[in-house]
């Protein structure tokens, strides 16, 4: 029978790798996802290993066959709603990570009221559209709230353009700008999750630097 560790030895170890000061402002972190595809799901699962404490994880969508190119889930997560095969998954690496599940499609009509209580906004969607939407509801809205948004992921190849830019005080944005499906017609595993990387690590900074 396996014997889940005590929420003091995550916690101890989680300081060990990463400092007793470091470590409390992570898990004091509300941080909301809203996408949970191959950026969602991969930047979710980041946030969960270094000890964040609440992650809102915001998505409509089950998990399909087409997903598992790039995307966090497995074959037994087929058929599920992506919020609660996540979720799953990332108690299994830390059983005292508080989650919040939304199994709902942001709107404009919505955002304000789903992310009034979050503090890191991270913009993961597909839609070029629905980022645009979210992305100036959430700077219109909360100025105050840490976003970042990613742009230019698609394709093989070419890691080094994907990077984290600061657009305005609140605002960052993860990926290479350029390549999109409209171009590259792909989307491959390792680009998405360099960029997924790159917006999770951006988040842990943005905390560790409150």
């Amino acid at each position: 029978m396996m014997t889940i560790p005590t929420k003091e030895a995550i916690y101890k170890v989680l300081c060990n790798r990463h400092t007793k000061e470091n470590q409390d402002k992570l898990m004091q972190a509300k941080v909301a996802i809203a996408g949970l595809g191959g950026l969602g799901s991969n930047v979710a699962v980041a946030l969960a290993r270094v000890g964040i404490g609440q992650l809102h994880l915001i998505d409509f969508d089950k998990v399909d066959l087409s997903n598992l190119n790039r995307q966090h889930y497995f074959i037994n997560h087929l058929g599920m709603n992506k919020t609660d095969a996540l979720a799953e998954q990332l108690l299994q690496i830390n059983p005292y990570l508080h989650i919040i599940k939304d199994c709902i499609k942001l709107t404009e009509n919505n955002i304000t009221d789903l992310l009034k209580d979050d503090d890191y906004i991270c913009e993961a969607f597909d839609v070029p559209e629905n980022k645009a939407m979210l992305v100036n509801t959430v700077l219109e809205q909360f100025p105050e709230k840490k976003l970042v948004a990613a742009s230019g992921m698609a394709g093989f190849g070419d890691s080094n353009a994907i990077h984290t830019r600061k657009i305005m005080q609140n605002f960052y944005l993860c990926g290479d700008e350029k390549r999109g499906l409209d171009t590259e017609k792909t989307l491959t595993a390792p680009r998405v999750a360099i960029c997924a990387a790159h917006e999770a690590n951006i988040i842990v900074e943005l905390i560790l630097k409150k």
